[in-house]
């Protein structure tokens, strides 16, 4: 079953690169009235959410740089600007860090789990638990982002 998950986390990726790389940078970025974040907030947050839930509970060194963390984690907001290197980074980092799951996954890396409580109230207890409940923190996302592009369009 892991294996199917993989395939759509990481065609989940493909198309928010996609989006990332396809839309206007100022569409991107702009926070539309009644929206307290943007697309690229809720891209990059994605990409960092996957690093937290399932590396950092799992007591391994993240692939991301801790300030993109510290700027995209739950509980951050935009401020509207990003420079072409934070998305381009951002852009990178989508693809590769879902195929650094799956290898990492394979070489029997996630051995000891943090268990973790997540906002929805879902208990994560291993890294089976978290590897789909990020498909699910992933989904909420990729719905936000199409609402938002209806609103930046």
């Amino acid at each position: 079953m892991t294996e199917s998950l993989f395939e759509i986390t990481l065609q989940n990726r493909r198309n928010l690169h996609t989006i990332l790389t396809k839309t206007p940078k100022e569409k991107l970025l702009r926070i539309p009235e009644g929206f307290n974040n943007n697309i690229f907030w809720n891209i990059a947050h994605t990409v960092v959410t996957q690093q937290i839930l399932q590396y950092k509970f799992s007591g391994l060194q993240m692939h991301v740089p801790i300030t993109l963390v510290d700027k995209f984690k739950k509980g951050t907001v935009p401020d509207g600007s990003a420079t072409d290197e934070e998305i381009k980074m951002v852009a990178n980092f989508l693809i590769s860090t879902a195929e650094w799951l799956k290898e990492d996954y394979e070489a029997n890396l996630f051995q000891n789990f943090q268990e973790y409580t997540t906002s929805a109230r879902v208990t994560l207890k291993n890294i089976d638990d978290a590897i789909a409940f990020n498909l699910f923190h992933e989904g909420l996302h990729i719905g936000a982002i199409i609402l938002l592009l209806k609103h930046v369009n």
